[in-house]
């Protein structure tokens, strides 16, 4: 089981940031991945897609799965 700040983690973060919700699809959170992607292509519109590519990025090395 990966921790925050694990190698997982930061592969996430960083695919995610070039290509948001590829980190959260990675991670196997399909939900957060579209919703990323989604706000992303949507903001690109106004020239804010720049801002999802960050937060998608901190949100995949932050993530911290929950214990059963």
């Amino acid at each position: 089981m990966s921790s925050q700040g694990s190698s997982g983690n930061v592969l996430a973060a960083l695919v995610s940031f070039f290509f948001p919700g590829l980190g959260q699809l990675c991670q196997g959170r399909i939900i957060a991945a579209l919703l990323f992607f989604l706000a992303s292509a949507i903001l690109w519109i106004v020239w804010l897609g720049w801002l999802v590519h960050i937060l998608a990025a901190i949100d995949a090395a932050r993530y911290s799965p929950q214990s059963c």
